[in-house]
């Protein structure tokens, strides 16, 4: 378990919250065990009806930690990003239902991870971005798959190729978030949300799931940015840029 992801739960909700503001909760490959652990156990409790993504802070997260990348990519192996591919596929095929709060921009992960969420609660000021190809990389957790079916082919290329950020109100008028509300309502909303879905009949629900989502496609999509993902990380491109970013 990392100390930087604390997990409650509550009323049947399972809550995982981000708690790194200090380094605007960039998510580290230690978060990222903690985290697929934990959905790894809740899709096989049944106290367990509910997931709830959150942070503390004043930004969802601002996307993986760089230094985990940096080492990955300096050291030629993936080995270490076994446990962010882990929670990829945890993620993604979790029949419990999904609710993320998000209260400050989401980056990278911060984005995706809303494209397996069921419900978003998203604040007015938030933006989500995917800066993939402006650090030498391409998309991940399923997003050139997802993301276009959501925003439509255009949009989705503004985000995933050119890093275009998309606002909170365009986010839930293209149909990537759910509701809009005030920063200091988004837990509350985001709960009482897991709360409603948890008083579903489970079984119910987690057929809805299955037939709202392809998860063969999904799991294919996945793997498949992933072998391009890790080709880029070792590519020079990359390494620029991640140079550039921690010389700032």
């Amino acid at each position: 378990m990392s100390p930087d992801v604390i997990i409650s739960q509550n009323e049947g909700v399972l809550e995982l919250r981000l708690d790194r503001p200090f380094k605007k909760n960039a998510v580290t490959i230690a978060m990222y065990a903690a985290m697929a652990d934990a959905l790894q156990a809740a899709e096989h409790d049944d106290a367990v009806r509910a997931i709830v993504f959150t942070a503390d802070g004043d930004m969802f997260t601002s996307g993986n930690d760089l230094a985990d990348f940096a080492q990955a990519a300096s050291s030629g192996s993936m080995a270490a990003l076994a446990d962010i591919v882990r929670f990829l596929h945890v993620l993604a095929g979790m029949e419990k239902p999904v609710v993320a709060a998000v209260g400050g921009d989401g980056v990278g992960i911060g984005a995706t991870l809303l494209l397996h969420s069921d419900i978003v609660i998203i604040a007015e000021n938030a933006k989500l971005v995917t800066p993939f190809t402006g650090l030498g990389l391409t998309p991940e957790g399923c997003s050139s798959l997802l993301l276009p079916k959501l925003i439509g082919d255009k949009r989705a290329f503004m985000m995933l190729a050119l890093g275009e950020p998309l606002g909170a109100k365009d986010a839930v008028d293209f149909g990537f978030a759910t509701k809009l509300t005030s920063a200091d309502q988004v837990d509350a909303e985001a709960r009482d949300a897991a709360r409603r879905c948890a008083k579903v009949p489970p079984e119910a629900m987690h057929i809805t799931k299955r037939l709202l989502r392809d998860k063969e496609a999904i799991r294919k999509a996945i793997d498949t940015e992933l072998h391009y993902f890790q080709q880029r990380l070792a590519s020079p491109e990359a390494r620029a840029a991640f140079a550039a970013f921690f010389s700032r």
